[in-house]
């Protein structure tokens, strides 16, 4: 996903400009960190104090001049207009977040005002229309049946999450004024890992594979997630 995301701002962005981000939901950082090691002026939003912790405990690691390249506030994606003024972002990030959340379109329209004329919005989701592949390829022939007719399921967690339509993600995006640039599949072969299966050797190949499949149909299309960009208009 980081190739994708990294794909789009060299395709939106002239090369060396120094990007406003703000990345909603940042967990413990990752995608923050690395942007900010690029030489982008990254915020952190995020509501959970043990990811707060983890992201803080990382930045301090970091040289001075990243550190002064990320700040970290504690908040909930939906009040990002309590935090920021419209436009104030050239990219949004919103990574791995809208399966917590019930009514996903006041905080897709809030993300969209943040960004700037032309800015990249950059969502990660759950993939709604490929739920009965994990447990299909597991040899769970029950709940693969009882995927395919909703958008519900029960994360690695153990919590009741939902997943996203990309048709219906489409919509959205049309509709909040950031329609929809371009799409990818992410884990197309390797969303039945375990959490805890070693990095094997060939680990290029294996990413290299994804992401070709990621971007091919009809792989992207049954891929656990999916990364949608949209530019605002």
């Amino acid at each position: 996903m980081a190739r994708q995301l990294d794909e789009q701002i060299a395709g939106r962005f002239p090369v060396g400009q120094r990007l406003r981000v703000l990345d909603v939901g940042m967990g413990q950082g990752t995608q923050a960190l690395r942007l900010a090691r690029a030489g982008h002026q990254v915020t952190g939003l995020e509501q959970d104090a043990t990811m707060i912790a983890a992201a803080r405990e990382s930045l301090c690691a970091e040289p001075e001049g990243i550190r002064e390249r990320m700040r970290i506030i504690e908040g909930d994606g939906r009040d990002t207009g309590v935090h920021f003024l419209p436009g104030s972002f050239d990219v949004v990030l919103c990574h791995g977040v809208l399966m917590y959340v019930e009514e996903p379109d006041p905080l897709l329209a809030g993300l969209a005002r943040m960004l700037a004329q032309g800015g990249l919005l950059s969502l990660l989701v759950r993939n709604a229309d490929a739920l009965a592949m994990r447990p299909g390829l597991s040899g769970d022939w029950a709940g693969a049946l009882g995927a395919f007719d909703t958008v519900s399921y029960t994360n690695r967690l153990g919590l009741d999450v939902r997943a996203d339509r990309l048709e219906t993600l489409t919509a959205t995006l049309a509709g909040i004024g950031a329609p929809l640039h371009a799409w990818f599949g992410v884990r197309v072969f390797t969303d039945t890992a375990a959490d805890a299966a070693e990095i094997p050797d060939d680990v290029e190949t294996l990413l290299a594979a994804e992401e070709r499949a990621g971007r091919t149909d009809p792989y992207r299309g049954v891929a656990a997630l999916l990364h949608l960009c949209g530019v605002r208009g």
